[in-house]
């Protein structure tokens, strides 16, 4: 068992991080010591949000530190923008300089992209290292396009290639977030734990970003529980024994949307967040309840990685705003709940769809994303629960007012509802009834996508994430 410092940079994947490493077999402390730093045997620096504020954030000593230990070239492992913080700069944030290791400049992805890169995308291996060949989960509005001087390459592509992770010895600076990969990344973390290098697992690696299938969990006092129109809802399970079962059918990510409406409630929903967290290493959205900036993070620290904002989003729209500033962009979800209205168009509903704002669906999401939204969660209350199919026309024109990824929600039955939402411009779907009752897994409903020709996730079956 070795052990691991993780620098508590105070970004949103520090618990997922954190149980990812427990889960591989290493004793892990976090802190912000330099003296730590230089004196652990391997140390990891995480990172989501905004490079200049991250960046401001992190004591100079501890910089030193960490740039010490990195040209030392002593066990070093970047994750995401722990990864963009060791080059010169970065487009993100203008005349905040980075920490200089990596002659390079972290660079915007083009205009006509779908950004954040939100989801699951092939990795290149790197000839007797520790990354090898698979599929690996993104978060990132930003890149290193160009390959830095006297670093070994694993390349992805968003539109153009780029740098998905960089190897120079034990240093490892991943794009990609490991403790988010499923099988693939904690297999990479158990051997830049161990030392490692030069094996390890393998799996099919996509060309591009794939579409995402997302099965959701309605947790009420910590257990989940499903209905019609989010009305007569009925126990459904526990909420760690679901999510690993769909993690081991091979769902892309997991969504907890917290129906209690008490204080008591909420404290029940970040115990049942901590708890999915230990059971999976995939990407986790929690919505519900969260009010201010605080009961987000709240909901980060127990193991979340986005955390979705509904109804207070409706009624202050700024919180969009503080949040996107405070946890970075790609951590903010915006759940919309749209009905249709009598004469054409949809307007957003709260409160269980008991609410009717008056305020156009379409509207409000392009205003979400300018407010700092990364991802759009799109449910038609008119659908949910119904097994009818997706809103194609709701889905479709949300898809083209924004640019940022959409998840569909609200009426999935079939495989085929589901490629119809994806035909419609939706990034990734998202499902319950089907999988709670029981009726298909996430695997078959996988393999039928593939068979339709929709690009998802190569997954090996019998491997739990």
């Amino acid at each position: 068992m070795s052990d691991v410092y993780v620098i508590d940079t105070g970004a949103a994947n520090v618990a997922s991080v954190l149980a990812a490493l427990e889960r591989v077999g290493a004793r892990v402390q976090r802190g912000t010591s330099p003296q730590a730093v230089g004196a652990a045997s391997r140390v990891v620096l995480p990172g989501v949000g905004a490079f200049g504020a991250v960046r401001e954030r992190l004591p100079q000593p501890l910089v030193h530190a960490v740039v010490a230990r990195v040209r030392a070239g002593r066990p070093t492992l970047g994750i995401c923008l722990g990864m963009q913080l060791f080059a010169a700069g970065s487009e993100e944030s203008p005349g905040v300089a980075g920490f200089g290791v990596l002659d390079a400049v972290v660079r915007r992805f083009p205009e006509d992209l779908r950004v954040p890169q939100l989801g699951w995308n092939g990795v290149s291996a790197v000839d007797g290292g520790y990354l090898r060949e698979g599929a690996a989960y993104f978060a990132n509005s930003f890149r290193i396009a160009e390959p830095p001087t006297g670093w070994d390459v694993a390349w992805t592509t968003h539109g153009s290639p780029f740098a998905a992770g960089l190897e120079r010895g034990d240093v490892v600076l991943c794009q990609f977030h490991p403790e988010l990969s499923g099988s693939w990344g904690l297999d990479f973390l158990r051997r830049w734990v161990a030392g490692t290098r030069g094996e390890g697992l393998a799996t099919a690696s996509p060309k591009a970003l794939t579409r995402r299938i997302i099965p959701c969990l309605d947790v009420r006092d910590g257990r989940v529980v499903k209905g019609v129109r989010f009305q007569g809802l009925r126990d459904a399970g526990d909420p760690a024994e679901l999510a690993a079962a769909y993690a081991e059918q091979g769902a892309d990510e997991l969504c907890i949307l917290d129906v209690s409406a008490t204080p008591e409630g909420r404290k029940t929903a970040a115990e049942t967040v901590a708890r999915v967290r230990a059971r999976i290493n995939l990407p986790l959205t929690v919505g519900g309840g969260v009010r201010a900036v605080d009961d987000a993070r709240r909901l980060l620290d127990a193991g979340a990685d986005k955390v979705g904002v509904n109804t207070a989003a409706v009624t202050d729209p700024s919180l969009l705003e503080r949040m996107a500033t405070a946890l970075g962009r790609q951590c903010v979800v915006l759940a919309v709940d749209a009905a249709g209205r009598d004469g054409g168009g949809w307007e957003v509903v709260t409160r269980s769809g008991t609410n009717r704002t008056g305020i156009d669906a379409v509207q409000w999401c392009r205003d979400g994303e300018a407010r700092g939204a990364g991802e759009i969660l799109l449910t038609s209350w008119d659908r949910d629960g119904t097994r009818s199919g997706y809103d194609l026309d709701l889905v479709q024109a949300v898809s083209k007012a924004v640019p940022i990824p959409v998840i569909a929600s609200g009426g999935a039955n079939t495989p085929d509802h589901l490629a119809e939402a994806f035909a419609a411009g939706a990034d990734a779907a998202l499902a319950a009834s089907i999988f709670h009752d029981r009726d298909t897994t996430v695997a078959r409903v996988k393999d039928a996508l593939s068979a339709l020709g929709v690009a998802v996730r190569p997954f090996a079956s019998g491997v739990s994430p």
